[in-house]
């Protein structure tokens, strides 16, 4: 063999001693834990079907019920599940005070939020709202919402009484009158409209920010394979709700125990043909963005913009394979 050969070969060989995890396939950790939510209806399609439990066949996979997107992105940063499901708007808000997470994926594109009150309610607009109680879930999108219809009206946060409650009892608390108006969150809100005659005071589509799942830098960086597969059960199971309506509609209704008209209602208001995210979607939390610095939900000095840049990640959508 001719000295340069073996040289060569010595190198490579050395190169794979120094590292060996340039040249190991990724494992799949024992345990997966996820959470589902009934503002996430594909979340419940995946667990319903076990489709995530067939894709990773190695690993333990665990479930836990989010009630709220502050809920939610609390098991994340916890170490409690390692897919939550929140509003982006949300995850922005996580992300610029500190917490390390990257939105990979979108479960929904909804209007699941809108300012309401009571069927008798004599509120007719937002400016009505002054000096009056809302109850709001302070972290989660129907919060931002409430703060940017505000805003957009003329009105503070100091102009009402912001009374923080988690989504169900803030409905709870509207039907009982001991708030003027709620925040809502699908399908409570849409229960609230069917069940009680609730009215919807203020809608603005625009103002309802999408569904993502969101992962830890820490999670991204160890396990991209892992999350590609589990990315690859979310789009078997959006697929499937959007193949297959009226099955949809009766599984969110068995899983979240509303009757069915209820389902369908929220439904109604949810859109699932664009799962994967985009430079749009950088866009657009970009313009809801200035709220937060404005409220000073994020710490001072703190570049909102360049956050986003380093929340959403776009890779993990360009290797999903067909449903």
């Amino acid at each position: 063999m001719k000295p340069f050969t073996q040289r060569l070969l010595g190198a490579c060989a050395l190169a794979l001693c120094l590292q060996p995890q340039a040249f190991a396939a990724e494992t799949d950790p024992a345990e997966v834990n996820l959470d589902y939510a009934y503002y996430s209806p594909v979340s419940l399609v995946l667990k319903h079907f076990g489709w995530l439990e067939q894709a990773l066949p190695h690993s333990k996979v665990g479930w836990v019920l989010s009630q709220g997107s502050n809920r939610s992105l609390e098991y994340l940063n916890s170490g409690g599940v390692d897919f939550a499901s929140s509003a982006s708007l949300s995850a922005v808000l996580s992300r610029a005070n500190g917490s390390p997470i990257k939105s990979v994926y979108v479960y929904s594109r909804a209007e699941w939020t809108a300012l309401v009150v009571r069927k008798d309610s004599p509120l007719n607009s937002v400016t009505d709202l002054k000096g009056k109680k809302i109850a709001a879930t302070k972290g989660t999108d129907p919060y931002l919402f409430t703060l940017r219809s505000l805003e957009k009206a003329g009105l503070k946060k100091d102009d009402v009484e912001l009374v923080h409650l988690q989504h169900p009892d803030g409905r709870t608390a509207l039907e009982k009158g001991d708030v003027d108006a709620w925040a809502g969150l699908d399908p409570h809100m849409a229960a609230s409209q069917v069940q009680a005659g609730s009215r919807l005071l203020y809608r603005n589509k625009d103002f309802n920010s999408y569904g993502v799942v969101s992962v830890t830098e820490k999670f991204a960086a160890a396990h991209p394979q892992t999350i590609t597969k589990v990315l690859g059960a979310y789009e078997k199971a959006r697929d499937w709700a959007v193949k297959h309506p009226d099955e949809f509609a009766k599984l969110l209704a068995d899983e979240s125990g509303l009757p069915l008209d209820v389902a369908k209602l929220q439904l109604s208001r949810t859109d699932l043909s664009t799962p994967l995210l985009s430079s749009k979607d950088v866009q657009s939390s970009k313009a809801a963005a200035p709220i937060l610095v404005s409220e000073e939900l994020v710490r001072r000095g703190v570049n909102v913009d360049q956050v986003i840049d380093q929340l959403i990640d776009t890779s993990f959508g360009q290797n999903l394979p067909k449903p």
